[in-house]
């Protein structure tokens, strides 16, 4: 269900604000350079999921056993690749970790709680309006 315009004016108005608030915050949350790089690391995964299956395939077909082991291990490989994260990307979507908190910064804390309380008292009036 798409949104109203209403809504949409009110979700273009909170990204300003978060991007006028934190620009360094609202430009990792965009995600395009991890999103480019989490697809490649796919398709090379991919990649080698197909060679090492070719080589499992080969080595089977003329009784090759280290062929058909090797085409193995390079479709595991290949598997692992693909699903891990980049070295150095922590988690995606700039989450914190699911068992650990976020680190708090001090010259941050003050302007996310400005921040914060500045939506809580828009949404207070958005809702006594109503």
């Amino acid at each position: 269900m798409p949104l109203s315009e209403h809504e949409q004016r009110l979700l273009e108005q909170m990204e300003r604000a978060l991007s006028a608030d934190d620009p360094k915050f609202a430009n990792a949350m965009k995600g395009s350079r991890h999103g480019r790089a989490a697809r490649r690391r796919l398709l090379v995964g991919i990649a080698a999921v197909v060679v090492g299956l070719v080589l499992l395939i080969i080595g089977a077909s003329t009784s090759r056993i280290w062929l058909g082991a090797g085409g193995f291990i390079v479709m595991l490989a290949g598997t692992i690749w693909a699903f891990s994260p980049a070295r150095g990307a922590g988690t995606a979507g700039g989450q914190p970790p699911v068992g650990g908190s976020r680190p708090v910064r001090p010259g941050k804390s003050r302007r996310s709680g400005s921040f914060m309380e500045r939506l809580e008292q828009r949404w207070d009036r958005r809702r006594g309006q109503w």
